[in-house]
């Protein structure tokens, strides 16, 4: 009677075995198919424009502790590249650097699904109120307005996930960075406006 317990218990063991491997074997098809598509599909990165950046306004007030308020409205433009594979944008957040420094409060885009070689446009005013300024930077930014041009950075933080066919992927995120080079505009009796000069492409990582 022991003996059958022993080798019955080793048949259990056996099945569980082979039921592990079935499963494990299946794990890996499933995955390798997956990765075979994800390489024939080739995805590409989403492609992102800075149309224009409107400075309206731009307001550094000197002293022991700087302050910058600004109002920056821009226009953004993304594409997907891609003949058969869809975006999912989860989060979009938009903000203004000025140096490396984050001069404007982070605003959302609105979220949503891009299709095969789609475009998407946002406007969106970034706002700033009273941001602290390292007294370098604010010298630096001075410097800048008095020799009659400005080099901003307008940044895009995000997640996205990609769609092939009914299979949609994790989250991967996305960081776009697009420079707005403007330039003063003077006219007599009237403090020199900023303009921006020519559609930029940004730099996008995912």
């Amino acid at each position: 009677m022991k003996d059958c317990g022993i080798h019955g218990e080793q048949k259990r063991h056996k099945l569980y075995r082979r039921l592990f491997a079935a499963f494990l074997v299946l794990l890996i098809l499933a995955f390798l198919a997956v990765l075979v598509v994800w390489l024939v599909l080739r995805p590409t990165k989403p492609r992102f424009y800075l149309q224009d950046a409107d400075l309206l306004r731009f307001n550094l007030t000197p002293g022991a502790a700087p302050l910058l308020t600004s109002v920056v409205q821009v226009t953004l433009s993304s594409r997907n590249p891609n003949d058969r594979i869809g975006v999912y944008y989860d989060r979009l957040d938009a903000y203004v650097l000025y140096k490396s420094q984050q001069v404007t409060a982070a605003t959302a885009l609105p979220s949503g699904y891009q299709g095969h070689n789609d475009v998407t446009v946002w406007s969106p005013y970034l706002y700033g109120a009273d941001v602290p300024l390292a007294p370098y930077l604010a010298d630096a930014l001075s410097q800048d307005e008095n020799a009659g041009y400005l080099l901003l950075y307008v940044r895009v933080d995000g997640l996205l996930r990609w769609k092939v066919g009914t299979w949609i992927s994790g989250h991967y995120h996305l960081q776009a960075n697009c420079p707005a080079f403007l330039t003063a505009e003077s006219h007599a009796g009237v403090p020199p406006l900023f303009r921006f000069q020519q559609i930029t492409a940004c730099s996008v990582d995912v």
